[in-house]
């Protein structure tokens, strides 16, 4: 199942109230935390708690995706068993401190020996990957973007700048040093390479809306599909910056049909409204409707 996934809001796991006040939020995806957001001592609780939430969640229009621990942690696969014996399982997981593929695989071969275990079925669990928080992570994201499962790939620069030792992650106007600025290109490249959603990376700076708004309106213009939020505040900012307009919509529509005219005199390139057109911008329309259609602002062909 693929979502549209403008907005995905971390929900911290064991936290009661936040998570009654998430089902009220606007968000697309909904991240239950299990791995920063938890301490040592509450792992184990917090995961009950949690799968509980996933109950509370079924048959709602959000997503159900949960950050479990790592594999190789105290309490990775204990999660993992748990998610997938429970009733209502996640749509997805949020898989943090990839470094490598072959990590990609185990966890591949985990989930469908605890899938095939259930007693009812349920769709393969997707794969939302964050593949910046290590330098080797870095290096590798073309081919932890092509692991199984893999449809998303996100990316953050905290753990990283703590990895490298760097002092910040911005310089004094607001802009991410050119470490990170690498590594969030990268992330958009490689996630497009594989065929899978380019997710951009949190804004920590949960009360200013501007720069969050200024930074939404620059990832979703070279491709990003959407962004994670920390704050309910944040999230109507994201849906607005990744939530094609009318007027988008229209245009896409117009071309679409231009092109139908198009192709139906044997073009695939003209002039469009003073603009030489042809395959990239066939592709862009098609992606735009797309997304509308899903979010609803759309019919579906046929229906």
């Amino acid at each position: 199942m693929l979502f549209p996934r403008r907005s995905l809001h971390f929900v911290p796991g064991g936290q009661t109230r936040m998570f009654d006040k998430a089902l009220g939020l606007a968000a697309d995806t909904l991240i239950l935390d299990l791995e920063d957001a938890v301490t040592p001592e509450r792992k184990e609780a917090a995961r009950g708690e949690v799968v509980a939430w996933l109950a509370a969640l079924n048959g709602k229009p959000v997503e159900r995706m949960v950050r479990a621990n790592p594999l190789n942690s105290p309490w990775g696969l204990a999660d993992l068993e748990a998610l997938l014996s429970a009733p209502v399982p996640p749509h997805s997981l949020l898989v943090p401190k990839v470094s490598h593929a072959e990590e990609l695989r185990e966890l591949d071969a985990v989930l469908s020996r605890l899938e095939a275990a259930r007693d009812t079925p349920c769709p393969p669990l997707s794969l939302m990957i964050v593949a910046t928080e290590t330098a080797a992570g870095a290096l590798n994201l073309p081919q932890t973007a092509a692991a199984p499962r893999v449809s998303a790939v996100t990316w953050g620069a905290e753990d990283l700048s703590a990895v490298l030792g760097a002092q910040s992650t911005r310089d004094g106007a607001g802009r991410y040093w050119p470490v990170f600025t690498h590594c969030r290109l990268m992330t958009l490249l490689s996630a497009s390479a594989a065929g899978c959603q380019p997710i951009d990376g949190v804004y920590t700076q949960i009360r200013d809306g501007a720069g969050l708004a200024e930074e939404c309106a620059e990832a979703a213009a070279v491709g990003f599909r959407g962004k994670m939020s920390l704050h309910p505040d944040q999230i109507p900012i994201i849906n607005a910056a990744f939530t094609p307009s009318e007027a988008v919509i229209a245009a896409a529509e117009g071309l679409l049909e231009a092109f139908r005219d198009a192709q139906k005199a044997g073009k695939m390139a003209f002039s469009y409204e003073g603009e030489m057109v042809d395959a990239p911008h066939l592709a862009r329309a098609e992606a735009t409707l797309a997304l509308a259609q899903g979010l609803g602002l759309r019919p579906h062909p046929g229906k």
